[in-house]
């Protein structure tokens, strides 16, 4: 079983930036992806970032330009560096670790409120 430790979430005002990160408790190296995704109240979640274990990314259309996903594996960490934040940003984001078929795992979830 997979623990994901997440933080950095917050109140900041538009414009302004985030950083989360997601501690996983065991190695990557079994890892196809790791990324983050976000639910605003009464939306369904949707995707937000991934990074692949061969270091590609990919973006939601919606945050291409403004969010960054980068890793550290020395850490079992990934970050997600949000900047220009809009209040359509708000919601949980939650971190996930994903392996194959039934091995897929997910944080608890941080708070990102941003303001206008």
């Amino acid at each position: 079983q997979v623990q994901l430790m997440e933080s950095g979430g917050g109140l900041v005002q538009a414009g302004g930036s985030l950083r989360l990160s997601c501690a996983a408790s065991e190695s990557r190296f079994r890892l196809s992806y790791m990324g983050w995704y976000r639910q605003a109240p009464g939306k369904q979640r949707e995707l937000v970032a991934l990074i692949f274990s061969g270091g590609s990314s990919n973006y939601a259309d919606s945050v291409k330009g403004r969010f960054t996903i980068s890793e550290d594996n020395a850490k079992d960490t990934i970050y997600l560096q949000m900047n220009s934040l809009k209040p359509e940003d708000t919601g949980v984001y939650y971190c996930n670790y994903f392996v194959g078929g039934s091995l897929d795992y997910w944080g608890q979830g941080t708070q990102v409120t941003v303001s206008s």
